[in-house]
C-alpha cells in the first residue's frame, strides 16, 4: 500500500492516503539482471518475474515485509514497501493520531489568521504538535485534559506516545524511498531537549522521550548562563533545517528560571514528478482586496488529482517518488476568507477524496518567505490555559521538587517553491520554567553588627578579617 503524505499550503495538514501503482509490463529476460532487478535485492527484497495475459514479461519486486511493486516502478521511486511500524503500535492509532494532527492544523490556522490577517502564514502543525506530545508526557491532571483536547490528542498517555513514535517511523520511510537521485527527496525530523543539569527529572519521563520521540536529555547550566544555552539550542535548530531556521528562540525567551527546553525541527525538500516550465516573470496575482502584483509565474500540463467541489478547486501535485505532495485549494473569486473560516477537516477530507486524475494545465506563483510565531496565547485561545498558569499547571510527571508551567511557546517556518520543487523548513521549542523562585531552606538579614573573613577555603588562611558596627560609617 501506498502512503501518501499530502503538505497543504498554509494548512500545512497530514493526510493519509492509499493506493498502489499498477504493474507496468517490461521486457524483463529471466535470467539477465536489470537494474530495477538488482536494486531490488540490494534492498533486501525478491525480485520476480511474471508473465501477464498476453504473454508480455515483466519484474515485480516482492517486498520483505509483505506487499509488492513493479519493480521499474519500485527503481524509479514511484511506489515503496509499506511502513514497518513498532509491535505495540497499531495502524488505527497511528491513523487517528494523524487526523488528530489534522484537526488541530485547522483549528490553530484560525487562531494564527485572526493575528496575520494580511500576511502569508506557514506553519508546521506536526513540528508543534511532536514538541507539545513530549510536553504532555509530563502532565497530569487538569493540565493533561486541556492539552489533550485542544491539541486533539485522541489516545491515552500509554497509547499516544507509542502512536507517534509509529507516525515518525513511518514518515522517515518516505525518505528511504527507492529514488535514483537521493537529492530529489529529503524528509528529516529531529526531536531534542535541554534540561538544567543535576535538576532532578523523573527517570520514567526521560525513559519516555527517549524511546518514542529519539530525544535524549542534554544537561546545560540554565541557571549560570542562560545566554550560552539559548545559543546552544538555536545551534541545534539551524543544523538540523539547513540553517533556514535561524534565532527560533528569541534573546530573553530564557532565562534563570528555564529548567527544560522540548524542541522539535523538520526539513523538507523535494522535486515536483512533473517539474514546471521556467517561471514567466510577467504574471500578476491577484491580493485579497482585488489590487494585483506583478509576480513571477510556472506551468505544467500534467495528468494530476484534481476536484472541483462546492465554490472551490484542488489538485495534488506530488513530489518524487508519488510519497509526498502538495494540495492546493483554490476558492471562489471573493471567498477566500469565508472558506478558510468554515472548512473542516471532513471536508477537505472529502474534497480530497473525490479527485480524479486529468490533464491539468496549472499556472502557479513562485514564492519564498517565513513565518514566526509565540504559540502562547493562539494556545491558550484552543483551551490549553492551565499549562502556563503557575499554580495551576501540572507538570508533576516531569520531575519532582519545585512546580513547572510552560513559559511560551515558539515556532518559525520557511518555505521557497520554484520551478524545480520545494524546500520546507519549520522548528518548534517548548520552554518550561519554574514557577517561581528556588524553595529558600534559610533566610538570613545581615542588619546587626557582625564579624567577616576574607579567607582562603583551601588552606584556611585567613587573609582579611573585619567587624562592622556601623556600615554607614566612614
Amino acid at each position: 500500500m501506498n502512503t501518501k503524505l499530502f503538505i497543504i499550503l498554509c494548512a500545512a495538514s497530514l493526510a493519509v492516503l492509499a493506493g498502489c501503482a499498477p504493474p507496468t509490463p517490461d521486457a524483463d529476460q529471466p535470467g539477465l539482471p536489470n537494474p530495477a532487478a538488482v536494486y531490488c535485492e540490494e534492498q533486501g527484497h525478491t525480485h520476480e518475474i511474471r508473465t501477464d495475459a498476453a504473454g508480455n514479461q515483466y519484474g515485480v519486486c516482492v517486498f520483505a515485509g509483505g506487499g509488492e511493486c513493479d519493480a521499474w516502478a519500485y527503481f524509479r521511486g514511484e511506489c515503496s514497501p509499506p511502513a514497518t511500524l513498532p509491535p505495540a503500535t497499531s495502524s488505527a492509532d497511528i491513523a487517528a493520531v494523524a487526523a488528530g494532527n489534522n484537526a488541530f492544523a485547522l483549528d490553530l490556522l484560525q487562531r494564527l489568521r485572526s493575528q496575520n490577517q494580511d500576511a502569508n502564514l506557514f506553519y508546521s502543525p506536526y513540528s508543534i504538535s511532536l514538541a507539545l506530545a513530549m510536553t504532555f508526557a509530563g502532565a497530569g491532571g487538569e493540565t493533561a485534559a486541556e492539552m489533550a483536547q485542544a491539541l486533539h490528542f485522541p489516545l491515552p498517555q500509554e497509547s499516544l506516545h507509542p502512536a507517534f513514535s509509529g507516525l515518525a517511523q513511518a514518515l522517515a520511510q518516505r525518505a528511504e524511498v527507492a529514488i535514483p537521485d537521493a537529492e530529489g527527496f529529503q524528509l528529516r525530523i529531529a526531536n531534542a531537549l535541554w534540561g538544567q543539569q543535576d535538576y532532578p527529572f523523573l527517570p520514567a519521563y526521560l525513559d519516555q522521550l527517549a524511546s518514542n520521540y529519539g530525544a535524549g536529555v542534554q544537561q546545560v547550566d540554565f541557571s549560570a548562563d542562560p545566554e550560552a544555552a539559548r545559543g546552544e539550542i538555536n545551534d541545534w535548530v539551524s543544523d538540523q533545517t539547513e540553517q533556514r531556521i535561524q534565532d527560533l528562540l528569541p534573546a530573553g525567551s530564557i532565562d534563570t528560571l528555564t529548567r527544560l527546553v522540548l524542541a522539535n525541527a523538520i526539513y523538507f525538500k523535494a522535486a515536483w514528478l512533473f517539474p514546471f516550465t521556467p517561471a514567466d516573470p510577467a504574471g500578476l496575482f491577484t491580493r485579497l482586496d482585488g489590487s494585483s502584483v506583478a509576480t513571477p509565474m510556472m506551468s505544467t500540463l500534467a495528468g494530476l488529482p484534481y476536484a472541483a467541489g462546492e465554490g472551490v478547486q484542488a489538485v495534488e501535485l506530488p513530489y518524487m517518488g508519488d510519497e509526498v505532495a502538495m494540495t492546493l485549494f483554490l476558492p471562489e473569486d471573493g471567498a477566500f476568507d469565508l472558506f478558510l473560516d468554515q472548512v473542516t477537516p471532513p471536508q477537505l477530507a472529502a474534497l480530497m477524496a473525490a479527485m480524479t486524475r486529468q490533464q491539468v494545465q496549472i499556472t502557479l506563483p513562485l514564492f519564498t518567505y517565513e513565518s514566526s510565531f509565540s504559540l502562547k496565547d493562539a494556545l491558550m485561545a484552543l483551551g490549553m490555559d492551565a499549562a502556563f498558569a503557575p499554580g495551576r499547571a501540572d507538570f508533576s510527571g516531569m520531575a519532582e521538587g519545585e512546580e513547572l508551567a510552560i513559559s511560551d511557546v515558539f515556532h518559525k517556518a520557511f518555505v521557497a517553491v520554484d520551478e524545480k520543487g520545494t524546500e520546507a523548513a519549520a522548528a518548534t521549542a517548548v520552554i518550561v520554567a519554574a514557577t517561581s523562585m528556588p524553595q529558600i531552606d534559610v533566610t538570613l538579614t545581615i542588619d546587626r553588627p557582625f564579624l567577616f573573613l576574607i579567607h582562603d577555603k583551601p588552606t584556611g588562611a585567613i587573609l582579611f578579617a573585619g567587624v562592622v558596627l556601623d556600615p554607614a560609617q566612614k
